[in-house]
C-alpha cells in the first residue's frame, strides 16, 4: 500500500438477508393446514377412485388415475415443493390400503384382481413422477425488452 492508508482485509462477501426455505424455515399454521387439507383431498380421490375403477373397469380405471394425477401434480404446482405432491399421494394410499381390509363378512371395494393392481401401481407411480418432476420454471413478467 503506497498511498499509506491501511484497509481492512477482505474476509468475504457482504451478509445477504436470506429467507430459510425447506426444513430450516420457521412453521407455518397455514402452510400446514393446507398440506392436511391436500391429505384429506388425497383420500377422497383414493375413496372415489377405488368405486369408479371397479365401476367402470377400463374408462373407471383411467378416469381414477387421471383425478390421481390432476391432485398431485395440482399440489406440486401450488406449492413448487415435493411436499405438495406428496400430501395427496399420502391420503390416497392411506385410503386405498384402508379399503384392501375388506370387512369380516368378506365384502370387498376393489372389483377384479387386474383393476386393483393397476389402479395401485398407476397411483403409486403418478405419485412418484409428481413428486419428482423437476420444478417448472416461473414466468416472470415481461420488461418489455427484446433480447432479455
Amino acid at each position: 500500500m503506497s498511498d499509506g492508508k491501511q484497509r481492512a482485509p477482505r474476509t468475504g462477501p457482504p451478509a445477504r438477508n436470506t429467507a430459510a426455505t425447506g426444513l430450516a424455515a420457521p412453521l407455518n399454521p397455514g402452510r400446514i393446514a393446507a398440506y392436511v387439507g391436500l391429505a384429506v383431498l388425497g383420500a377422497l380421490v383414493g375413496i372415489a377412485g377405488a368405486l369408479v375403477q371397479a365401476a367402470w373397469f377400463p374408462a373407471g380405471l383411467l378416469l381414477a388415475l387421471a383425478a390421481c394425477a390432476g391432485l398431485f401434480y395440482g399440489g406440486r404446482c401450488v406449492f413448487g415443493t415435493q411436499l405438495g405432491a406428496l400430501a395427496p399421494a399420502a391420503g390416497w394410499l392411506i385410503s386405498v390400503i384402508v379399503l384392501l381390509g375388506g370387512r369380516p363378512e368378506g365384502d370387498y371395494v376393489f372389483g377384479d384382481e387386474l383393476g386393483l393392481t393397476l389402479f395401485m401401481l398407476g397411483g403409486m407411480a403418478v405419485a412418484v413422477i409428481c413428486a419428482t418432476m423437476s420444478r417448472s420454471p416461473r414466468t416472470d413478467a415481461d420488461s418489455g425488452r427484446p433480447g432479455k
